[in-house]
């Protein structure tokens, strides 16, 4: 697949930094699929992401908010004891890291491990100088007509 070349468009624009990071960003990333998620709406501004991570606990499994971007990573322990001999290995045990673009005021409220599932709550939580507000609109009072008086000639 041919690449191609974005930094045309990003010489002469101002403040669109963030937009090239993620046109590079998704340029240069496979699909990845493991492990796998959703992303479940719950209210007008908070949201539930919620990952498949059968086989990992809670100090094996790495949360991190850096900038714009959430990083869940796992990494499991070093196995003690005798080597296992599967006969099928169907629950993958590899390490991950998986990255979220969060959108502006996105914050994480907290996570939970439950039956496999690690669920990160998100919340958008727009700063009060930023938010709509209703300017009232002053009215004065009705100027008094004025009466020019004119003398006839």
């Amino acid at each position: 697949m041919n690449a191609v070349d974005f930094s045309p468009l990003f010489r002469t624009a101002i403040g669109f930094d963030r937009l090239a990071r993620l046109v590079e960003g998704a340029r240069g990333t496979e699909a990845q699929s493991y492990p796998p998620y959703n992303i479940e709406r719950t209210g007008e501004d908070s949201y539930v992401l919620t990952l498949a991570v059968a086989g990992f606990s809670e100090s094996e499994l790495e949360l991190e908010v850096k900038g714009d971007t959430l990083l869940v990573a796992g990494r499991p322990a070093e196995q003690q004891g005798a080597a296992r001999s599967y006969l099928h290995r169907g629950i993958a045990g590899r390490a991950f890291e998986r990255r979220f673009v969060l959108a502006d005021h996105l914050v994480v409220k907290g996570a939970e491990l439950r039956n496999g599932l690690l669920h990160v709550g998100l919340e958008r939580v727009v700063p009060e100088a930023l938010k709509p507000r209703r300017i009232e609109i002053a009215t004065s009072a009705p100027a008094q007509p004025k009466l020019v008086e004119a003398q006839a000639a």
